[in-house]
């Protein structure tokens, strides 16, 4: 695909989502495009969109990088800065999940890879780079807050909010809970985590809030737990648009196993011995019908 004809869609793309964007966009939009996945070439562009801000409050400025990409790249990257009065974000992610971002009060670069992925860092300077957006994004906000006086928020509840174990559960065995909430506008949302009613604090982490495709945010929460028979665990979901807290209930399995080769060494002492009555019983009758012959 060339360059110019990904510009073209860049800017069909952004016609389309217009609508969109008046609800969503505060300053700027910057796009990416990507050629190949072995080779990149990248270009930037600045939109600026004037005129757009109609409903917003307290205003958030958000850049996200959309990829425009040829049939053979399969691989989305975006990179988000945004920023309001008192917090801001600075993210790189590949195919929905976060490659790195930028923690302003430990004043670093955290890189959440999972442990089977070769690590991997940016370039020197990019936590730099990032406190220097951060700058660029409040004087933005700045100047947009005086410009529209102050409008409207557009204010989105979460679409969907889900609880469930990163690996199988065992008694006894470590485990995460994960607290899945997506597609709220703006960011963030604030979780909190209870086990049998009460409020747990210790082993808890949440995200940064991550750009879907609609404008819309995800962030994931996470837990570190040790189950047993009969905890009850909760994550909830504080948002601006929610009057009250949405609140999703995890239980502990019963049928976890509280010693992993029991399970299967019962099956299988149960399927041989039933494989050996059939066989007895096949001899039996082939027997039998040999003497009635």
């Amino acid at each position: 695909m060339s360059c110019e004809l990904c510009d073209w869609l860049l800017c069909v793309r952004a016609q389309l989502h217009f609508q969109s964007l008046i609800q969503r966009l505060s300053h700027s939009v910057r796009f990416t495009h990507t050629h190949t996945h072995t080779h990149t070439h990248t270009h930037t562009h600045s939109l600026t969109v004037r005129e757009l801000l109609m409903k917003m409050k307290e205003l958030l400025l958000f850049l996200s990088c959309v990829l425009c990409v040829s049939a053979d790249v399969l691989h989305e990257d975006v990179y988000i800065t945004g920023c309001s009065d008192s917090d801001g974000e600075d993210m790189y992610g590949l195919d929905g999940e976060e490659k790195a971002y930028a923690d302003f009060n430990k004043k670093e670069m955290i890189y959440p890879q999972p442990p089977f992925i070769d690590p991997f860092t940016y370039q020197e300077g990019v936590y730099e780079l990032a406190v220097a957006e951060q700058q660029t994004c409040r004087q933005n906000l700045k100047v947009d807050m005086q410009a529209y006086k102050n409008p409207p928020l557009q204010r989105d509840a979460p679409s969907a909010v889900m609880i469930y174990s990163r690996d199988e559960v065992e008694f006894g065995e470590e485990n995460t809970l994960i607290c899945h909430v997506t597609g709220f506008y703006p960011a963030p949302v604030n979780v909190s985590w209870t086990k049998n009613g009460q409020k747990v604090t210790e082993g808890s982490s949440i995200n940064v809030p991550y750009l879907n495709k609609d404008w819309t945010f995800t962030q994931i929460s996470r837990l570190q737990f040790t189950p047993q028979q009969g905890d009850i665990y909760s994550c909830a979901v504080q948002h601006l648009a929610l009057t009250e807290p949405l609140t999703k209930i995890y239980e502990v399995e019963a049928s976890a196993r509280s010693d992993p080769g029991v399970g299967p060494s019962v099956f299988c002492g149960v399927g041989l011995t039933l494989g050996l009555l059939g066989v007895a019983a096949g001899t039996f009758f082939l027997i039998k019908g040999n003497e009635c012959s």
